[in-house]
């Protein structure tokens, strides 16, 4: 076992390490159009020594959102920053309407409405951040056309020009969504699903291909690869897990071959956790996994698995084997 070697957000050439520290769940409550957007009742202080422990530990690359609490996990962020800016990136993204102190986000009614937004929603973030620049800013909208997003991009370009944002991407899971953003001069990164039970081949070729970093959210299938729930594990009302997509799409896969991959993904010492991200770290040189980070001990554990090292080829050939996958 290896530490495992900085990382690269694609052609933009700015080097990260090679885990980052999803900031989702530390936006606290709030409503995406008419259900829980969040992961439930946060505690602020506990998210900021979170931060500190991420960054202590080695985490140097932070991932939000103007949807997250409805801008309140970007405050969170640039507080917990402030003083440590230059020695931090900070990806965050934008494209829906964002009501503050309403604690609510909707879509916006015409697609074109989000190419008028970037501009707006970039100067809200930078405020929110506490930051002069942002270092990666990305479409947040995971289904926006594909024809409308080029217009996207060039105003992403104009960003890119001032000096606002020193690279952009695309949060989405579609690679033929994503191709012609990915063109893009600045285009640095894609932000899509990827775990040891949700692969995606078809993304991790586009990026690849056109030198893309590949940001992995859902790393730890929103909790399921950590052992710590069951098929009768229930969450608060305020919890995004409880929509049906959650379990659909990672609970009840997950868990139905969580023990068949156990013993492989906690060799070497791993936690479940640690082996999932390992996985996600061999997959791909060009993978960065975000895991959401809402304590000390998360962050230290997910910052730990640098040092543990990415699986051996033998390894990997045994997961991909128990996964039924060619």
């Amino acid at each position: 076992m290896t530490v495992v070697p900085a990382r690269k957000l694609g052609k933009s050439g700015i080097e990260v390490s090679p885990m980052g520290m999803g900031c989702w769940a530390i936006g606290g409550p709030w409503l995406w159009l008419d259900g829980p957007g969040g992961w439930g009742d946060t505690d602020d202080q506990e998210s900021i020594q979170a931060i500190h422990a991420a960054l202590d530990n080695g985490i140097n690359f932070f991932d939000t959102a103007a949807n997250y609490g409805a801008g309140h996990s970007e405050r969170i962020l640039g507080q917990a920053l402030k003083g440590r800016r230059d020695k931090v990136t900070i990806a965050t993204k934008f494209g829906f309407m964002v009501d503050e102190d309403g604690k609510c986000v909707h879509r916006f009614s015409h697609d074109e409405d989000v190419i008028k937004d970037a501009r707006v929603s970039c100067e809200n973030s930078l405020k929110r951040l506490s930051t002069d620049y942002i270092d990666l800013f990305q479409l947040h909208v995971w289904d926006y056309p594909a024809e409308g997003a080029i217009e996207v991009r060039d105003a992403l370009e104009g960003l890119v020009r001032e000096g606002k944002i020193r690279a952009y991407g695309w949060s989405t899971d579609d690679p033929k969504l994503a191709q012609g953003f990915a063109e893009g001069e600045h285009c640095a990164a894609i932000q899509h699903d990827l775990n040891v039970i949700v692969d995606a081949p078809g993304m991790l070729a586009l990026c690849e291909r056109e030198s893309l970093a590949s940001v992995n959210r859902s790393p730890l299938a929103r909790g399921a690869l950590t052992g710590k729930y069951s098929k009768n594990s229930r969450f608060a009302e305020n919890d995004v897990r409880i929509d049906k997509w959650s379990h659909e799409h990672f609970f009840t896969p997950t868990l139905e071959k969580l023990e068949t991959l156990r013993g492989i993904l906690t060799s070497d010492g791993r936690t479940l956790a640690q082996g999932a991200l390992s996985w996600i770290l061999t997959r791909s040189q060009i993978t960065i996994p975000i895991p959401g980070i809402r304590t000390v001990k998360q962050a230290e554990e997910n910052a730990r698995v640098m040092q543990i090292g990415l699986f051996s080829p033998d390894q990997m050939r045994i997961i991909e084997d128990l996964m039924d996958r060619a």
